[in-house]
């Protein structure tokens, strides 16, 4: 078998391997959360008898470990079970499927990831690639200084200083991106520009800095020195011979920061009351309604592992003693 197919092979068997323990770490820290759901739809008042008997209608007085089993199997087949939302304890069940649940939060989730990855990718190859080329000027320490001013903050407090300025002094966008799907494409991306656009500064740093020091590190190799003396431009040096080059350790960072994207949003979803998953996810956790967050905690913990492997396999394929052995 070839190296490139065996180590892909390995890193996907790693992916999955990851991804059962990190099932078994949502569904531990689940076991670990204050309160419990059936005592809080019966109240305070409710007997001990009463609230038993309510656990055991919703399959919660079943040991840990065969909950578990029941929840796996059935998320292997994309089932992932029933919302507690909307169980009574008069035994009236208008509960919904958790599937049902999370695919129009999913949907909107990916939509604004999806945005703020269009604008962050090519801004931060963009200002990477120019700071190196004009590397000490005074652009590339202004492009430094503004990237690391805005990572240093947190999420919320980008958001927060955004609603301040843009929706609250200068009322230029709305505050709360509530987007429905019969809505046209326009009128959401004025919607989300706020979320968006806290998105696109907290990862267009990393990924800005990342591009900036791969091409630096590639300008002083001997094959940049010799294209210099034979008179190449400066910018097709750049393009032709640095950026092939360099595409490894860059595709690696913005898969990387785009798997931040996706479960990072939780805080920026939570921020603006934005509908996504990470909203959904947040009002299950204050619910109790271990379902939804446990679907909701698997899903973004799969996506983060999935594109972290597709930072793997780019830098397989793209590694030279990988295509090309002895």
């Amino acid at each position: 078998m070839h190296p490139v197919v065996s180590t892909i092979f390995q890193r996907l068997a790693l992916g999955l391997l990851t991804l059962f323990f990190v099932s078994i770490i949502i569904f531990c820290a689940l076991l670990l959360l204050p309160g419990d759901f059936g005592q809080a739809v019966l109240g305070q008042a409710a007997t001990e008898a009463t609230v038993a008997a309510y656990r055991a209608e919703l399959g919660l007085d079943k040991p840990a470990y065969l909950r578990y089993f029941e929840w796996m199997s059935g998320a292997i087949v994309g089932d992932f079970g029933t919302s507690f939302s909307g169980r009574a304890a008069s035994g009236v069940d208008r509960s919904r499927p958790v599937l049902e649940l999370i695919a129009p939060r999913l949907s909107n989730t990916l939509f604004l990831a999806s945005v703020a990855a269009v604008i962050a990718v090519p801004l931060s190859l963009f200002l990477g690639i120019t700071a190196a080329l004009y590397r000490n000027s005074i652009y590339d320490r202004i492009v430094n200084a503004t990237t690391l001013t805005t990572i240093s903050f947190p999420e919320f407090f980008v958001a927060y200083i955004l609603i301040l300025m843009l929706a609250t002094i200068f009322p230029i966008f709305p505050s709360l991106p509530n987007i429905s799907d019969d809505m046209a494409l326009s009128e959401k991306l004025y919607r989300i520009t706020l979320p968006a656009m806290t998105l696109t500064l907290v990862i267009v740093a990393h990924m800005m800095r990342m591009t900036r020091a791969a091409i630096i590190n590639l300008l002083a190799s001997p094959y940049i020195e010799m294209a210099r003396l034979k008179g190449v431009s400066r910018s097709r040096i750049i393009l032709k011979h640095a950026l092939p080059n360099a595409w490894a350790p860059i595709a690696a960072v913005i898969a990387f920061n785009l798997a931040y994207l996706v479960v990072g949003v939780v805080v920026v979803e939570a921020v603006f009351a934005y509908p996504g998953i990470g909203q959904l996810m947040v009002d299950a956790v204050t619910s109790r309604d271990i379902p939804v967050v446990q679907a909701c905690a698997l899903i973004l913990g799969a996506t983060y592992i999935l594109l972290n492997l597709l930072a793997d396999v780019i830098g397989i394929i793209t590694n030279p003693r990988l295509l090309h052995p002895r």
